[in-house]
């Protein structure tokens, strides 16, 4: 059974694709005969557990039709490798591009799956040969592998990092090169409250990165949003009975409001 059939999306929330896009977006599905634009990117775009994600909201106060494209789990590799997603977007009047997280891509030290980029498919032998003491073989998810290699509480974990971070503004910098339309990148911020109280490795997409793709974009976003966890926002979600710790590590409402609220300017600026 695939992911998108699980319910993982959150209560009423339909999906569809579009063309030859491999990628499940936010349903209904709409019709491509007549303008958009586009907003593109991960659950945070999707709006999981919400009822109007901030694609919908800027729909209303612009007054022209926004598809929302964001489709769970979809990291560096999925933008950058759907060439389905790709000519949708070259078919919109513009894009807003939700800027993907830094572990999500495949690199030289690990693989993800090409659709769902949270999931580590293998370590590379280079991954192997800088920590020949670790043992892989229960680790499944890119959260779970930075976790892991943070455990040995030494800098070899800034190598990893580093490799990220080159092929993270290297990638990106392509695809909106690629873009033939106007894209406005969000660098979207989630704040999630953490018990960790190591020394902090930093494993965000950086300000700047953002500022290094920043000339390859027609406009670019930067803010930070809490969880609804943090932000008392949970009630005003919708998700089932077991969805709950799910629901308290996404945005809520009132975040995708302001998410609306900063990007109705960028946007209007391109019109």
């Amino acid at each position: 059974m695939s992911y998108h059939q699980t319910g993982s999306a959150g209560a009423g929330h339909d999906h569809c694709q579009y063309g030859e896009s491999r990628l499940w977006f936010r349903g209904p599905e709409r019709s491509l005969e007549t303008s958009f634009m586009a907003c593109a990117g991960g659950e945070e775009t999707f709006g999981r557990f919400v009822d109007r994600p901030y694609a919908a909201i800027l729909e209303d106060r612009l007054d022209r039709r926004c598809l929302n494209l964001g489709s769970l789990f979809c990291g560096v590799d999925a933008l950058c490798g759907d060439a389905g997603l790709f000519e949708l977007l070259n078919r919109a009047e513009l894009c807003v591009l939700q800027a993907p997280g830094l572990l999500s891509q495949s690199n030289r030290f690990y693989r993800v799956h090409p659709r769902r980029n949270d999931r580590v498919l293998a370590p590379s032998s280079e991954l192997t040969h800088l920590y020949p003491e670790a043992d892989f073989t229960d680790v499944h998810f890119v959260g779970h592998l930075m976790v892991y290699l943070q455990q040995f509480r030494d800098a070899r974990v800034e190598i990893v990092l580093e490799e990220l971070r080159r092929n993270w503004v290297k990638k990106i910098s392509e695809l909106l090169d690629r873009l033939e339309v106007p894209v406005v990148l969000l660098g979207l911020r989630v704040l999630q409250h953490t018990e960790d109280h190591r020394d902090p490795v930093s494993a965000e997409v950086s300000p700047c990165m953002l500022n290094a793709v920043r000339p390859h974009c027609a406009g670019m976003v930067k803010i930070a949003v809490q969880v609804s966890g943090q932000s008392e926002e949970l009630e005003d979600m919708l998700f089932g009975t077991l969805q709950q710790p799910m629901a308290e590590h996404m945005i809520g409402p009132a975040a995708h409001k302001t998410i609306a609220d900063a990007l109705i300017e960028p946007v209007q600026n391109l019109q």
